[in-house]
This record gives structure tokens, C-alpha cells and sequence, in this order.
């Protein structure tokens, strides 16, 4: 409940402040420019204003996402991966077991024909060489 409520105002912050940092000028002014002394603010008190704004919506974006990270790393414990796998479960023995050996190609197999696909035989590369007329040669090791 709470992380969804600071996910919301996450966003919330996050998208006023995009629009304060897209409101300001490069120059320090503020969005409002050329309007006359006789205006309720002035140009420098705009500036200001978004300035002072844009640095309280920073500090409150960072201080969210700091909160969302400590309250995401308490709800998944601090267990780490590797503790997470139980690992005192295995059982040594059955480690270095050998895999049973496939049947041949052809041969019947004990679940009938639906059961497992016989494996696959990747094909040879082939090298196609321009400077000898476009014959393609089998591909060579490479020597040691």
C-alpha cells in the first residue's frame, strides 16, 4: 500500500519536474519575459520562483526514489540469491552421476514414437572461397 502510494507521487513529481525544468530559459530568466514593471511579479521573481521550485520537486523526486528502494529491499528480505536457492537440499551423490546414454537413431524407445526426438547433427560448414571459382571446400580446423 505505501510503495503504491509513493510510486504515485513519484510520477506525480516526476511530471512537474519535467514541466519546471521545460518552463525555464537557458539564460536564468523565467517563461514570462517582456512583460513591464506594472506586473504582479517580475521577470527576476519568476525566475526565482521556477528556480526555488525545480530545487524542492529535485530533492523531493530524489528522497522518493530513495524510500522506494529502502522499502523494496525490506519487502524482499535480505536474503541473498544464493540463500534463496536452498542449496542444503541437493544431494552430493546425484552430482557426478553420468547421464543415461541416448538410444541409436531408429531404434524404438521405451515411451513410444511421441516421446523424446531423436538429436540433432548440426552439418558441416562450408568455406566458400571467391579465388577458387565459388567451390565450396569443407571448412579445416584451425592448426595448432
Amino acid at each position: 500500500m505505501l510503495i503504491g502510494l509513493l510510486l504515485t507521487a513519484q510520477i506525480i513529481v516526476s511530471i512537474a519536474l519535467v514541466c519546471m525544468v521545460l518552463l525555464q530559459r537557458s539564460e536564468g530568466s523565467g517563461f514570462v519575459g517582456g512583460g513591464g514593471s506594472a506586473g504582479v511579479m517580475s521577470v527576476r521573481g519568476v525566475g526565482d520562483l521556477l528556480t526555488r521550485t525545480t530545487w524542492i520537486l529535485g530533492a523531493a523526486f530524489f528522497t522518493i526514489s530513495l524510500l522506494l528502494t529502502i522499502l523494496a529491499g525490506r519487502e524482499r528480505g535480505a536474503a541473498s540469491v544464493v540463500d534463496r536457492l536452498k542449496i542444503d537440499n541437493i544431494d552430493p551423490s546425484t552430482l557426478n552421476r553420468p547421464k543415461p546414454s541416448l538410444p541409436p537413431a531408429g531404434t524404438a524407445q521405451p515411451g513410444g514414437p511421441q516421446s523424446a526426438p531423436a538429436p540433432l547433427q548440426a552439418p558441416a560448414p562450408q568455406v566458400n572461397n571467391p579465388f577458387l571459382g565459388g567451390a565450396e571446400q569443407p571448412a579445416q580446423p584451425p592448426a595448432k
